[in-house]
């Protein structure tokens, strides 16, 4: 079958607002048009995406399957789209997207005062995401931490950062000054491979309510302090790297500029330093 991009928002319309008179009025398109145009969605696909009744729409395993893949397939679109009309006008644009934590502004005004003529938009990467925005368009350069796929990358190394323990401020752990791995043994992680949190925001939530702890970097810890929170230095947990990463094949236009000046201002930061 071919792809319909109209169906497909459609459906992420309704995925979003989970109301099929809320997501209507968001496209501006009649209720009775856009439940059609699931519907079909549907037969086309061979599988239901959404389970109905009277009061609740929720979505499928399948739904919530093609909720995941259809936001990187619109990115890709999107950012296709951009660049041909961008292209046309004889506009350049650099998109900066940067892990959560790490900050590129002194790179963008020093690339800023020698490049005026290029527009910067700054991109913040979701803390699962990594590479993936590189991969798809939707940022030409990232400032991201390991571990990531670096296959098809050119990655230029930064700096390296200490992890910290994030804990509840009612942990019995909470009061130390330094931690090591072995005082964190049996303790309920909150990580990739535990179930993903859809923000950091809802981690840290998590955290503060006793579900679990987390192990971050300085730079994340000092993004998101709360009084509900306590991060303490974990001594022997290996640094994390930083560094700067373009795709191969995507090493054009004020690309390579911005590169070679982010990597010498990045650099010259001082390092962040655990609070003592």
């Amino acid at each position: 079958m071919e792809l319909d991009l109209r169906k497909l928002r459609y459906f992420v319309a309704v995925a979003e607002h989970l109301h099929f008179g809320r997501a209507a009025q968001a496209l501006f398109v009649a209720q009775p048009v856009l439940s059609r145009q699931i519907r079909a969605f549907e037969r086309e696909l061979g599988c239901p995406l959404f389970t109905r009744s009277t009061r609740s729409v929720e979505l499928t395993a399948a739904g919530k399957q093609l909720y995941d893949e259809a936001s990187r397939i619109t990115a890709v679109v999107d950012v296709a789209l951009r660049r041909v009309r961008e292209a046309h006008r004889g506009e350049q644009r650099l998109v900066v997207g940067f892990s959560p934590g790490l900050h590129v502004s002194d790179a963008i005004r020093a690339f800023t005062a020698s490049h005026p003529e290029v527009e910067i938009d700054v991109f913040p990467l979701r803390w699962w995401e990594r590479d993936a925005p590189l991969r798809d368009g939707r940022a030409h350069v990232g400032y991201l931490r390991r571990p990531f796929d670096d296959s098809g990358l050119r990655t230029v190394p930064i700096g390296h950062e200490t992890k910290v323990a994030c804990l509840p401020v009612t942990h019995p752990l909470a009061g130390r000054h330094a931690l090591t791995l072995a005082d964190l043994d049996g303790e309920p992680i909150l990580d990739g491979r535990t179930g993903r949190p859809s923000s950091l925001e809802e981690k840290f939530e998590l955290i503060a309510s006793g579900q679990g702890i987390a192990l971050v970097p300085l730079s994340v810890a000092r993004s998101y302090s709360r009084p509900a929170l306590v991060y303490v230095t974990v001594t022997d947990a290996p640094p994390v790297e930083t560094c700067l990463a373009v795709l191969e094949s995507g090493r054009t236009g004020p690309v390579p500029d911005f590169l070679d000046i982010a990597t010498a201002t990045l650099r010259s930061a001082p390092p962040l330093r655990p609070s003592s």
